[in-house]
């Protein structure tokens, strides 16, 4: 005879890490995710229910299936995935579990989830993201996005972190990850650069007008100050 463990009734939902890359939806209007193996071709919203990515008819999750979300319990195991290369672009989400779960030793399946911080790593030069840019790839639909600071925007499609989470709603927020600049000195001492949403906003109004006027020098237009530009 098989013993099953007892049916947990929490009182609060459980909560859980992640990883994802951020999506923009191709008129722009829309924001989400997509995941980073199994099911990653279907992206999802802040709030959402899993489905079989097989099309079978059975609820998700189910025990004979590997259908369902997917999180562990651990936020450094979940930090530990952004060190593969192909997952250096990707977000960390903190997510509560909702609806039906099974639990395993690392973390849950389940059938419903709400992300409720996605926290976006610095852009590929080391400097603190102030936007997520275009990542060159996507889904039919969706644009993924990468972190970017406005220095390397380069006229890119890009929307900044708050902007990101006004698209995605239900209360998403949206944070950048201090970058860590470790000097030959003191290897072992990180310095924390935080960049307030305004002036990410600000940085990325900037950076693009800092294009427009490279790109009006390079055809030799007149600036918006009416004068050449040098």
């Amino acid at each position: 005879m098989r013993l099953r463990l007892p049916e947990e009734r929490p009182t609060e939902p459980p909560t859980g890490y992640k990883i994802a890359h951020p999506v923009l939806s191709q008129d722009g209007t829309r924001a989400g995710f997509t995941g980073v193996s199994l099911g990653g071709a279907l992206p999802y919203g802040v709030l959402a229910d899993a489905s079989c990515v097989y099309g079978l008819r059975h609820r998700a999750p189910n025990r004979r299936c590997d259908c369902g979300f997917h999180c562990v319990h651990d936020r450094a195991a979940a930090e530990a995935l952004l060190c593969t290369a192909e997952h250096r672009t990707a977000v960390l989400l903190d997510v509560l579990v909702l609806g039906r779960y099974l639990r395993f030793e690392l973390g849950f399946r389940y059938a419903r989830q709400r992300v409720r911080t996605a926290t976006v790593g610095p852009c590929a030069c080391g400097t603190v993201a102030a936007a997520l840019a275009d990542a060159d790839w996507g889904r039919p639909g969706w644009r993924a996005l990468s972190p970017s600071c406005a220095g390397c925007l380069r006229g890119r499609t890009a929307v900044s972190l708050a902007g990101f989470a006004r698209l995605a709603g239900e209360g998403l927020r949206v944070v950048a990850r201090p970058a860590t600049v470790l000097t030959q000195g003191d290897l072992g001492t990180p310095e924390g650069l935080g960049v307030p949403e305004l002036a990410a906003e600000a940085a990325l109004l900037q950076a693009r007008l800092d294009w427009f006027q490279s790109q009006l020098a390079r055809l030799g237009q007149p600036g918006p100050d009416g004068g050449p530009q040098g």
